[in-house]
């Protein structure tokens, strides 16, 4: 029969077609009410089995008012329309129109079933109504219910959904008898609320009082083996599930995948999910979010690619681990397709995507890209707000992060820990002491000091504005400190110089049992780079694959190239490249490159270029790298070269820049520049401070520079950025503060050389934090040790 609405007109039906037998044919209010007329006519408006299925159908398409209407329009209501009534609002309406009826049927006398304060409270666990639960659990023990199965299960339920576990624990209990169902419950209500262990102890006590689970029962369980992370038990659930023949449930399947993914088991993961005899859209965003959750990005985007090709219409999950990846990639290409495919889906009206999408063009460095999605969002959380905040902090552009973060005040947009995350990344790039105290201070009126991302991005902004100090007491005044927080003390250590007390800070990680990761080893070896311990840091290499089961990426290998470079190990580091496992990087080869430049070694340092080259950076910072070594060693028709290649491909040498704060404002230099107000007042003191220096024992290393005579040399050296900020910071100044300095490139061979005779001949302290760390001069000596 076709029950098209053109053909849904009382005339089309004899009077014979029974009423219940049209209504089960409605599909929309609009039919709903063609029917209507017929029923009434035929005279079978009146039967209480039409009247249950007119309330049912009009609360099922939201018309709540019609569905009141109807059984307010039934002279003699039987206890049955109660019943559908109140299980309508329980599902359709709010918590205050279901219990106004819930308390009309109690001044009505109507009977209550089970059924009635399932519905209510399944309502108030939905709603997070605690205190309205509590009662329906009373009116369920009132009711004489205490002892059904079904209610109390019901009940559990409810406190489990408020997260009153051990109140649901309790109610189990009292149980006079625990179907399997009641078990299950409990055992997902611990997984589901933070508690693996109790959910594991549960599940076992369950097996020992001889009730065998179902499929149900292990995927209500693998969430928490997947918590504890135990893959012993993970794979011995697996194989009882095996061995009751559950592989063919696909709830089962995917509960599997999950738990491999999070105990680290990504091979086990692929292989259970090329072995399903059939997938759901669930298993392929498992998979695709397994693999970008534990950084596998290129597998998580060929997994999305498969999905597609196999015709299963992605979810926002797949769409936003998509992103993820594509954002830990780093390629807009493929962050654009992505995108292109949230329009088509029209999943560009879903908050958490365009927030996904964000996160993604800001980490591949199109922040303008962002910023216009952001701009053009009519509607915005505070998810997007940080977001955009954090962008723009991961992009240098501070003052953008500032404020939009101010904007977000202004507007009265409640600030949570991960608005202060985002600021406080932003501001640890600034690296201005002021504004790192401010935002402390905001952090500890708003209470959100304490939580452990907060503290953590604290302890990193200090490390990173010179006050390693105030990183350290923060950091030992915390009372839970993740692996990061460890990571972000050990690095700032690293960068500070302090290889000594970095090494001393893994030993008490080891030793409190915290589980180092790949980024502690990075960390790490780059501190034993900084100070010179080139045999620790080769150790420490070896122990994270051997000891730990980890895979350098290449940022360990090229920290390791570092290393030894560093040290004047040259042929060690070519060797050490000739030997990686996998194809060395752009900044594997560079870091060869500026050892090479440091050391003089030309032959190596043109063998690093030449592979370097090939891979075609588009930084022209690495052909000023390769020039400055020819200029070094006075090999000027090289150095030409060099600069003609840079002009051909239209690659510009990064202009030095350093950075001062005075006063609550920040002055920036740039070498050679006369466009500040004190400019002459600068460049008439350094030329008297290059005297003091000069008489200290200071000789310019005027090498690299060609063509020109040797004061006009001196003059060019003097025009340096850091040195423009350094005399400003002297000349404006007290006597007792340190200088803070902040340089956009790897301060340069003559002026660290320069620098430790103006910390000599003036008296002051000069901390410089270059691209890759921080310089302390004083006294005329340098924190690095010349390991710069």
């Amino acid at each position: 029969m076709n029950l098209q609405p053109f053909a849904l007109h009382p005339s089309t039906f004899p009077n014979t077609i029974p009423s219940p037998t049209l209504l089960g044919h409605c599909t929309s209010t609009k039919h709903l009410h063609h029917i209507l007329p017929l029923i009434i006519k035929n005279g079978s408006y009146n039967q209480h089995l039409c009247h249950t299925k007119l309330i049912n159908l009009f609360f099922k398409y939201g018309t709540i008012k019609e569905a009141s209407r109807v059984f307010e329009s039934v002279e003699h209501k039987q206890d049955a329309l109660y019943h559908t009534m109140l299980k309508g609002y329980a599902k359709n309406s709010t918590l205050c129109d279901s219990l106004r009826f819930y308390n009309r049927m109690q001044n009505d006398e109507v009977r209550f079933v089970v059924y009635d304060f399932a519905y209510l409270l399944q309502l108030c666990g939905k709603k997070l109504e605690l205190g309205r639960g509590r009662e329906i659990h009373g009116q369920v023990i009132v009711n004489g219910f205490e002892y059904n199965l079904f209610s109390m299960i019901g009940v559990m339920d409810f406190y489990v959904k408020c997260g009153e576990i051990d109140d649901a624990r309790k109610v189990f209990e009292r149980m006079s008898e625990k179907d399997l169902v009641a078990w299950t419950s409990l055992v997902a209500g611990y997984a589901q609320t933070g508690f693996p262990r109790r959910a594991l102890d549960l599940f076992y006590q369950m097996q020992e009082a001889g009730e065998k689970a179902d499929s149900v029962t292990l995927v209500s369980v693998l969430p928490a083996v997947a918590d504890i992370k135990d893959l012993r038990i993970g794979k011995a659930i697996h194989g009882y599930g095996l061995r009751l023949g559950f592989e063919s449930k696909v709830s089962f399947m995917n509960a599997l995948l999950y738990m491999y993914f999070e105990c680290g088991c990504e091979r086990i993961a692929r292989l259970v999910f090329e072995g399903m005899s059939s997938k759901c859209v669930v298993s392929w965003n498992t998979m695709i979010d397994g693999y970008a959750q534990i950084g596998k990005s290129e597998e998580a985007f060929a997994s999305f690619l498969k999905m597609l090709d196999e015709g299963v219409e992605p979810t926002r999950v797949a769409v936003m681990a998509a992103l993820h990846a594509c954002a830990d990639l780093c390629n807009p290409e493929r962050g654009r397709f992505v995108h292109n495919l949230v329009i088509q889906m029209k999943l560009d009206f879903e908050i958490s995507v365009m927030n996904s999408l964000i996160s993604m063009y800001s980490k591949c460095k199109r922040v303008d890209v962002a910023a216009s999605l952001f701009d053009n969002l009519k509607k915005k959380t505070n998810v997007t707000w940080n977001a955009m905040i954090l962008g723009y902090a991961q992009n240098g552009r501070v003052n953008e992060a500032l404020r939009l973060f101010c904007m977000m005040q202004s507007q009265d947009i409640k600030l949570d820990c991960f608005t202060l995350v985002a600021v406080i990344t932003a501001l640890a790039d600034l690296s201005v002491n002021r504004k790192a105290k401010w935002i402390h201070g905001l952090a500890v009126r708003t209470f959100m000091d304490n939580d452990v991302f907060v503290a953590t991005a604290l302890v990193d902004m200090y490390a990173k504005c010179g006050a390693i100090q105030t990183a350290r007491k923060l950091f030992d005044m915390m009372q839970e400190r993740h692996v990061i927080t460890w990571n972000a003390m050990i690095d700032g250590y690293g960068t500070h110089g302090l290889g000594k007390e970095a090494l001393d800070l893994f030993n008490d990680m080891q030793s409190e049992a915290v589980l180092p990761n790949d980024t502690t080893f990075l960390s790490v070896i780059s501190a034993c780079s900084h100070s010179g311990f080139v045999e620790e840091g080769l150790r420490f290499f070896q122990s994270m694959k051997e000891d730990y089961g980890l895979k350098p990426a290449m940022d360990h290998y090229s920290a390791v190239v570092d290393l030894l470079g560093r040290s004047g190990k040259l042929d060690d580091a070519w060797n050490f490249i000739q030997e990686m496992p996998i194809k060395p990087g752009i900044t594997v080869l560079g870091a060869m490159l500026g050892a090479c430049k440091i050391h003089k070694n030309v032959k190596l340092g043109e063998k690093a270029a030449d592979k370097l080259f090939e891979l075609d950076p588009d930084e022209g910072g690495y052909h000023v790298l390769l020039a400055n070594m020819y200029a070094s060693a006075s090999m000027w028709d090289k150095v030409a070269k060099v600069r003609t290649a840079m002009e051909k491909k239209g690659l510009q040498k990064t202009p030095g820049c350093s950075l001062v704060e005075l006063r609550n404002e920040v002055h920036a230099f740039y070498s050679g520049s006369t466009n500040h107000p004190q400019s002459r007042r600068i460049y008439a003191f350094l030329e008297t401070l290059g005297d003091k220096i000069r008489d200290a024992g200071y000789v310019p290393d005027t090498d690299s520079i060609h063509d020109v005579e040797e004061d006009v040399k001196e003059q060019l050296l003097n025009s340096h950025s850091e040195r423009l900020a350094i005399a400003f910071g002297l000349l404006n100044t007290s006597h007792s503060t340190p200088i803070h300095v902040r340089k956009n490139l790897r301060v340069c061979g003559d002026c660290h050389e320069a620098t430790k005779y103006m910390s000599l001949v003036t008296g002051r302290e000069i901390i410089v934090r270059d691209l890759r760390r921080f310089h302390h001069f004083k006294n005329g000596i340098c924190s690095c040790g010349d390991y710069w």
